[in-house]
């Protein structure tokens, strides 16, 4: 080989090796505060040992079993998404037949997914049966069960699709509220079979699941609605209902909810008000949320929120139109406050109460985030201590260098100065594998630690392979570069047969695996890949090295 081409091996070597140490010990660029770092101090993370750990912990992200957190499998109450579309299309129904003056006995819902139309008047049977079809759409399915009755069913392909729709939204939306939690690589995926509607949560760094649980589970069901009549509080809804009847607004359009009750005043109950059920504007029109300190004590928060387009532009004409009126801001069906409309108000507004920083940040988040489409049940919740990730992590790391350290004393008693070319490239191949974590952002479980181990023998063996393979050569009397040539050629197709067997099989585990099995995967296919080049292209190169040294007359070789 020339020494042009010997160049340009340690050339791609060497940058390789320059960029896997970049990825694992770059310095990091900002600090626990977010806050952009300098030059400087960037360069006194090289100036001791605990600040080069740090930056390699920076860049090697640890699961569940190594960081500690919460473990969490919760299931989507997908039937209650059918049964509140069975409801909306009862009603959707009745009031069509309402509207069109067509006389009825009842309409109503056997089962979820079931609604049964029971007519008057058979004539109108045909009408009835078009207004009530263009109402619900061609989701539902019509048959005839009487000259009078008209049955409803919605198929059980759109059932499924509804279900899934649901579960989809769901784990949208509680990944939003995740994210926005602040915690580090978390796992959210599907778990189970595919209509168990399962979501597996992990939560590396968390030892409050507590919190989380309630995050996710709460409601965020935010409506503005105009205060009917004086804004008078009640200790009834009756009484607060009667009050509000002489107002003008029509009855069936009055509601009473209950009051919030003011902040330290000693009382659980703060009495009834009557609002219109027409809400101005609800949650579904919010653009952003956020909590912040209240102006008027500084140990409270309070909630800004802004609207979006379409909202802004209903709030803008509704305030407009009704200054000097109330409007009852309605969180989950509880009045918390119902400020005086002084001007005409657009694009945002403020939720007032006894919030603390972090009932005040969960709930803006849970607002941004938008509300679930059905109910939320734990099936299993699994805490991690610290501590005991701390040991894994320990006693795996032992496992890998008294592994390591056996591997490289067999190499070169059997091998001899062979030996050593294993001895580097398999020392390159963890580099690399460690660079390559860094480069996906994957994270290092403790499946993942055991495929590191099992990697060091699989880099071995490739080693082993071809090492034998010019063994065999140099027995059948060819000189020493051609024994070389020939060893690494023969070898080449069954390491890379053996390589990408083994590749498929992982990716399938990370296709259909959980959290720790796809770190085991992932783990797996980086290094697969990494000891490809080491095995093949590292090692062949040292060899080339050293036969050039010896000239073209070389003829032995320590293996």
């Amino acid at each position: 080989m020339r020494k042009s081409d010997l160049r340009s091996r340690v050339f791609v070597i060497a940058i390789i090796t320059l960029i896997s140490l970049l990825l694992i010990f770059y310095p990091r660029t900002t600090d626990e505060q977010g806050r952009k770092r300098t030059g400087q101090e960037m360069l006194k993370d090289f100036t001791s040992l605990t600040a080069i750990k740090a930056n390699m912990q920076s860049h090697i992200k640890l699961g569940l079993d190594l960081k500690g957190g919460s473990h969490l499998v919760m299931q989507v109450q997908t039937d209650e998404v059918i049964k509140q579309l069975t409801d909306n299309s009862t009603n959707q129904a009745g009031e069509a037949l309402k509207k069109a003056n067509i006389p009825l006995k009842a309409v109503t819902s056997p089962a979820p997914g079931q609604i049964n139309v029971e007519l008057n008047d058979a004539g109108r049977f045909d009408e009835a049966k078009t207004k009530i079809q263009n109402e619900l759409g061609p989701e539902w399915q019509f048959s005839k069960t009487g000259a009078t009755t008209l049955s409803y069913t919605l198929p059980s392909i759109a059932a499924d699709e509804r279900r899934a729709q649901a579960f989809r939204q769901a784990m949208e939306i509680i990944e939003n509220r995740v994210n926005a939690f602040g915690v580090a690589e978390p796992t959210i995926q599907s778990h189970g079979p595919e209509k168990a509607y399962q979501i597996l949560l992990q939560l590396p760094g968390v030892d409050d699941p507590e919190r989380v649980k309630d995050l996710i589970r709460t409601e965020s069901r935010l409506e503005l609605k105009a205060v009917v009549g004086q804004p008078q509080t009640h200790q009834t809804k009756e009484q607060a209902l009667q009050a509000a009847a002489s107002s003008g607004t029509p009855v069936s359009n009055i509601e009473a909810l209950p009051v919030a009750p003011e902040p330290n005043s000693g009382t659980t109950e703060g009495g009834f008000i009557a609002v219109e059920k027409t809400a101005v504007i609800t949650g579904i029109d919010l653009r952003d949320a956020s909590a912040v300190p209240s102006r008027y004590n500084v140990q409270d928060y309070e909630i800004h929120f802004t609207l979006n387009q379409a909202g802004a532009e209903r709030f803008g004409t509704w305030t407009g139109a009704n200054i000097g009126k109330y409007l009852a801001v309605v969180l989950n069906g509880q009045v918390k406050t119902f400020p005086r409309i002084n001007d005409r108000i657009t694009d945002r507004g403020q939720i007032t109460g006894d919030f603390t920083k972090e009932t005040g940040e969960d709930l803006a988040l849970v607002l941004r985030s938008g509300a679930l489409p059905a109910k939320i049940v734990y099936l299993e919740e699994r805490t991690v201590g610290p501590s005991l990730g701390a040991d894994s992590i320990q006693q795996g790391v032992l496992a890998s260098v008294v592994g390591l350290l056996l591997v490289m004393v067999f190499m070169l008693f059997y091998y001899r100065l062979s030996g050593l070319n294993a001895i580097i490239a398999l020392i390159l191949n963890l580099i690399f594998l460690i660079a390559g974590l860094a480069l996906c952002k994957a994270t290092l479980t403790l499946p993942g630690i055991a495929g590191i181990i099992l990697l060091i023998g699989m880099a071995v063996d490739s080693n082993v392979l071809i090492f034998e393979r010019i063994r065999e050569e140099l027995r059948l009397g060819k000189i020493v570069p051609s024994a070389v040539d020939s060893g690494f050629n023969k070898a080449f197709l069954t390491i890379i047969d053996t390589h990408v067997t083994t590749i498929v099989s992982a990716f399938f585990l990370f296709i259909f695996g959980t959290g720790p099995i796809r770190g085991f995967a992932v783990t797996l296919i980086i290094g697969l890949l990494a000891n490809l080049f080491t095995s093949v292209y590292v090692s062949r190169s040292m060899f080339i090295y050293w036969l050039a040294r010896g000239g073209p007359k070389v003829d032995k070789i320590s293996i």
